[in-house]
């Protein structure tokens, strides 16, 4: 895929990547690694509370593994042109059903298995401080899906803060468009000697009293349901709450569904009357390495995904864990945040999601968020 990538920047009068195969971007707080492979981050470097640079998501070491692990977790990749789930793998418009992969139980999840975190990506710009991916998604070349989209997502970093824009156009025909950065965190980098779980990071979002109820198969009900201060599902009430707050409570496990198999969390929250557009609508944090991690995001709501089916068979990066204590990617060991529209929208027309998420000819759709690295008070 090194080669591939190559080719891709001679042609774009972009310079091939290093040897290693990833691209890199830095500022001065921060240093991101992509890959064309799916416009993915492979590695994020921060700085911890001791000054040292920690890598603080999901990947591998080989980026020539990326195409090849059977599981395919979309490690920080843009799926695409539809993230997270199609209830029944079908959906109408203008009168006419169509019929999507069912590639999740009796549903679709991200578009099937030709979505865009599984295609290789053109870089079409690179800066020390940026890059561009873009990418051309012909009609049906994911099962049901009508119509060319033309698509792209440019990365960028200045000082501490990580910066994704997207924008996409339906070329000649109405399409469903829902994208993400699909973006997986552990902020101790697995260096955590006393627990490689994520149950002790911090999680709050201010503006997310409520979110959708899920079914057994973590496809939202069309329920809107409101987290009462305490309550497995609250991550509103308090500055203070942990992602494993409610990790005592009865319905923890089994709170994503799976018939009672999924722990934790794997659900949408809406983010509701923030108070300005540049509003902190999520803080992630850790006490061990004194990160946080703040969202801004133009988006109506973010998912959480508490990294339930992480099986412990996938080995963590060389820049990450403990040899001999941490070495594996466990079960609720990292938590995914995307932030998105309303899953499965395009079938609840109750929610009002219908405009935002179908897209003709002539309309140009957009999605930008950032994350700002820094550190908790002493």
């Amino acid at each position: 895929m090194a080669a591939e990538a190559s080719v891709i920047g001679r042609e774009r009068h972009v310079p091939p990547p290093g040897e290693d195969g990833r691209y890199t971007i830095s500022a001065e707080g921060i240093k991101a690694q992509f890959i064309p492979y799916g416009a993915t981050l492979t590695n994020l470097f921060v700085k911890d509370k001791n000054g040292e640079d920690i890598d603080v998501v999901l990947g591998y070491d080989d980026v020539n593994y990326y195409p090849e692990d059977p599981g395919h977790p979309v490690y920080n990749a843009i799926p695409g042109r539809y993230a997270n789930r199609i209830g029944n793998g079908k959906y109408t418009l203008d009168g006419k059903t169509y019929f999507t992969e069912k590639n999740d139980g009796n549903n679709t999840l991200h578009s099937g298995t030709n979505n865009w975190s599984y295609r290789v990506w053109d870089v079409t710009d690179l800066k020390e401080d940026s890059i561009t991916f873009s990418i051309l998604d012909k009609a049906n070349s994911s099962q049901g899906f009508p119509g060319d989209v033309k698509a792209s997502v440019t990365y960028s970093v200045k000082g501490s803060t990580w910066n994704i824009k997207m924008k996409a156009e339906a070329l000649n025909h109405k399409t469903p468009l829902l994208l993400t950065q699909h973006t997986y965190f552990n902020l101790d980098a697995y260096h955590n000697p006393d627990t490689a779980k994520i149950w002790d990071h911090g999680l709050y979002l201010p503006y997310s009293k409520r979110y959708l109820e899920g079914d057994q198969g973590a496809l939202p009900t069309g329920k809107i349901l409101t987290a009462e201060p305490g309550s497995i599902n609250d991550f509103a009430s308090s500055a203070d709450l942990t992602v494993g707050h409610a990790r005592d409570q009865p319905g923890f496990e089994g709170n994503c569904g799976a018939d009672g198999a999924c722990e934790g969390y794997n659900g949408y929250f809406l983010i509701e009357d923030k108070p300005s557009a540049d509003a902190v609508v999520l803080r992630l944090s850790s006490a061990f390495s004194g990160v946080t991690a703040d969202l801004r995001t133009d988006q109506p709501g973010v998912v959480l995904y508490s990294c339930n089916w992480m099986d412990g068979s996938a080995d963590l990066k060389s820049t990450q864990g403990i040899k001999g204590v941490n070495e594996k990617v466990i079960r609720s060991s990292c938590i995914a945040i995307e932030a998105q529209d309303y899953p499965d929208g395009i079938n609840h027309p109750e929610w009002g999601r219908t405009e935002a998420q179908i897209w003709g000819p002539g309309e140009t759709y957009t999605w930008e968020s950032s994350w700002t690295f820094g550190l908790l008070e002493a």
